[in-house]
């Protein structure tokens, strides 16, 4: 059996209609709510085409997600932090602290877009805020928002018994302290140096860049006795093709194009809980993020 898995903006609806529709488009076996007027399972015999699929939703609002239903529950998630667990790059923002942000987004946005060598971009940005205050990371992270869905992801994921973990490009000063938010088992990132209450302009070597993330997922699985078939991982940038490429489920969130094109799955529409809705979970919304 093959499910396809509907997924709505939160604030849209998923309506019965709709779901009808696409079922009677696709050949549909049968449809099940996994949150009404949110989310819902197609049942079929076989995969939809591609095309197919995207003649179905016929630039319907709404995400897709086609797979076997063998196997779609997850034991481990590895999730990006910036623009995908957090609203916001956290460099850019602290960037911001130092009046440099526009000159450093236009760095990162090059390099999640894949155009630019991502150890070169990070050390670039971080040699252009030497000497700022430590002071400001914490103000960075006190204006840092959870992209909607985080928090129930990382709790759906554990109460199914799954372990959860963060990987960024990004700092392990901020990574730290989402991990302990969310309830992340692990987490994984780059290291500021901060010489006497500033920041140096330097950071730690090696970088921990899209093999780093790869090879994150590959032993986090290998020392929980798990194949790559029974992890996710999402993400939104270049420097996540190579994590996303590993999961048995990558997840393309709200992502670049280089990411949307080259991952299993991608979510335009829905928020973080769809990754729950692609497992066959259910997802009640965030009391707060």
């Amino acid at each position: 059996m093959h499910v396809v898995t509907l997924i709505a903006p939160p604030a849209k609806g998923l309506t019965e209609a709709r779901v009808r529709r696409m079922a009677a488009a696709l050949g549909a076996e049968g449809w099940r709510w996994l949150a009404v007027e949110e989310a819902a399972d197609l049942g079929l015999e076989r995969p939809p085409s591609a095309e197919a699929l995207a003649q179905a939703l016929a630039g319907d609002a709404m995400d897709a997600v086609s797979q076997p239903l063998a196997g779609r529950a997850k034991k481990l998630l590895l999730a990006d932090m910036d623009s995908t667990l957090v609203t916001t790059e956290t460099l850019d923002e602290l960037a911001a602290e130092a009046g440099r942000k526009a000159e450093i987004a236009a760095i990162t946005e090059r390099s999640m877009a894949g155009t630019m060598d991502f150890a070169q971009a990070l050390r670039l940005r971080v040699a252009m805020l030497a000497g700022l205050e430590e002071a400001a990371l914490a103000r960075t992270w006190a204006a840092t928002r959870l992209m909607p869905g985080a928090q129930a992801l990382f709790a759906g994921m554990r109460a199914q018994g799954g372990v959860c973990a963060i990987v960024s490009g990004g700092f392990t000063w901020f990574t730290e302290r989402l991990a302990a938010r969310l309830g992340a088992a692990a987490q994984f990132g780059n290291r500021l140096e901060i010489v006497d209450g500033r920041l140096s302009g330097r950071v730690a070597e090696p970088i921990f860049d899209a093999e780093g993330k790869r090879r994150a997922l590959l032993d986090l699985a290998s020392r929980l006795g798990l194949g790559a078939d029974a992890t996710m991982a999402v993400g939104d940038g270049a420097n996540d093709l190579a994590m996303l490429a590993a999961a048995g489920m990558g997840v393309a969130f709200r992502a670049k194009p280089v990411a949307a094109a080259a991952a299993r799955a991608r979510i335009d529409h829905g928020d973080l809980r769809a990754l729950l809705f692609i497992q066959g979970l259910t997802a009640p919304r965030d009391a707060r993020n």
